[in-house]
């Protein structure tokens, strides 16, 4: 454990809040069929605070409850728990210390995206989905060994230059990023459904790609304007 100043009671009770839900999106990755066994995680900043909630390596699914929970620094190093973080932790945390605007990691081994990345192969924009939610093609990062922040760079890395809010990272598998960490498990469901539609199309011919254009276009309207919005004009 990593030294630290205590919590103040604002960030104590938003790291609180945010255990529970970590917890409660774990499960949804098993509901949506996103992973087996004690792959794949989910990792939430915590605002206010350089900090990180993320799952505790290896443990089943089962046992992911909020007190399974563990709480790092913006490097991976724990700060309360009593496991050890998630093998990705160094990952995402070197994406939320680096890309302010994300506030939510998720990493999965879903069949079809795996596939696709496997393959090292972007998935095209040929569905309205692909470009409402990840704004074209999905792109492919770098092979990086897992268990530091090298994956994490891959994922700066390919960002950097798209649009796109998933990365398949080559020889790996995706991850996601979101404004927070239920946003970036949405990211993980659509990518699964448009990586086996694509694929399946594949099989019937060569797919037809969406003109970069309206691909911009409808991925500003999915972003900015579909949907329910708060009293700050932000879809929820």
């Amino acid at each position: 454990m990593t030294a630290t100043t205590p919590l103040s009671d604002a960030v104590r009770a938003t790291v609180t809040h945010l255990r529970a839900e970590v917890a409660d999106l774990h499960a949804e990755l098993v509901r949506n069929g996103l992973v087996v066994w004690t792959a794949g995680n989910v990792s939430a900043r915590v605002p206010g605070a350089d900090l990180m909630v993320a799952k505790p390596s290896g443990v089943p699914y089962a046992e992911l409850d909020a007190d399974a929970m563990v709480l790092t620094d913006l490097h991976g190093r724990l700060v309360e728990g009593d496991r050890t973080p998630s093998s990705d932790a160094a990952a995402a945390a070197y994406v939320l210390r680096h890309v302010p605007d994300v506030g939510g990691v998720v990493h999965t081994h879903s069949t079809y995206a795996t596939a696709w990345a496997a393959r090292r192969e972007p998935i095209p924009c040929v569905l309205t989905m692909t470009a409402d939610e990840f704004g074209g093609e999905i792109p492919v990062g770098p092979f990086a060994l897992i268990g530091d922040d090298s994956i994490g760079r891959g994922i700066v890395a390919t960002l950097a230059v798209s649009r796109s809010r998933a990365v398949l990272m080559a020889g790996h598998g995706p991850f996601t990023v979101g404004r927070d960490a239920r946003d970036a498990l949405k990211a993980a469901v659509m990518l699964e459904d448009v990586a086996r539609s694509t694929h399946i199309a594949r099989q019937l011919g060569e797919p037809v790609p969406i003109d970069p254009d309206d691909a911009a276009r409808l991925f500003d309207r999915y972003q900015n304007v579909y949907g329910q919005h708060d009293d700050q004009g932000d879809p929820r």
